[in-house]
Order: structure tokens, then sequence, then C-alpha cells
């Protein structure tokens, strides 16, 4: 019977357009609400690029596909929290033997400033993981306006995960 490899690693990229706030709309990211006076434009779901990045990085590691089908069937049932698709595909991470040792999060984008927040940020991944906070690293670029992000359309995150066999 064949060995299962000690490492799995998976790469995860997400983004949406930005758009001025309405009332009582927040922006997600890594789980957390901030009242910034921007919102994800045409999402289903939070749209937490964050989250939707690590779901598609978690499950591309084992071997599955991107958060797409999975998340249209959550929003199906009335699920738009994207905390609740990482419950999901960590449950599926477990079950293959793996445990998440190492999270790498880039983010693009000139707005919001997001700088002051990468600690809240990077503990609310680690909780969510169940992982020392340690283990997550998460920068931020503005683009400097070479892209839509960078000239403030949008946010794009990348997520790298490294999976350790239990």
């Amino acid at each position: 019977m064949p060995k299962e490899p000690l490492f799995l690693t998976g790469l995860g990229q997400d983004s949406h357009r930005l758009s001025e706030a309405r009332e009582g709309e927040v922006l997600t990211l890594a789980g957390l609400p901030f009242a910034c006076g921007l919102a994800y434009q045409g999402v289903n779901s939070d749209g937490d690029v964050i989250l939707h990045a690590l779901y598609n990085a978690l499950s591309t590691a084992v071997g599955g596909g991107s958060l797409g089908p999975v998340g249209d069937e959550f929003v199906r049932q009335g699920v738009k929290d994207s905390r609740e698709y990482i419950k999901q595909i960590l449950q599926v991470v477990g079950e293959r033997g793996y445990r998440v040792a190492n999270v790498s999060v880039s983010i693009e984008g000139s707005r919001p400033k997001m700088e002051k927040y990468l600690p809240m940020m990077a503990k609310s991944v680690a909780n969510l993981l169940e992982i020392e906070r340690a283990r997550v690293g998460l920068s931020v670029t503005s683009g400097e306006g070479l892209t839509a992000f960078g000239r403030g359309e949008g946010l794009m995150a990348s997520v790298s995960v490294l999976l350790e066999h239990q």
C-alpha cells in the first residue's frame, strides 16, 4: 500500500471588485468585519477574498477543486459566512490525515489600508485553522496603481498552505 506523503502544498487565489458600501454593508477580511465604507460588489456570500483563497489552497492541497461549486451550494442553503466554508474543507483535510502546518497570505489592493490590522487578521486565520499565530504570515501590497487592485477597484488574495501528515 502506498505511503501518504509527509507534506502537501496548496495554492489558492480569489478576487472581488469593490464598491462604496451601502447602509449596513461591511467588508469582510479574514473572517472579520471592517466598517471602512467599502463592500464587495455582486457577491452572494460575505465575499471574504482571504478565506475564499484559503479554501482553494486547502482544497487543491488534498486533490480537490475550487470553491465555486461548494460556495454555490452553501449559498443555496443560506450560508454566507466564509468561515463555514473553511470549517467544511478542514474536515476534508483531517479525513485525509493532514493538518495545517503553515499558511502564507498575500493581499493586493490599495484600499482599504490594512497594515495596522494584519496582526488581528493573522490571529483570526490562525484561530480558524486551530494553529499557532506564528504559523500564519500575512502581507499586503498596494500594487502601486499597476493593476485594477492597485487602482483600488478590488481586492485580491493569494494563499499558499503547507499540510503535514498526522
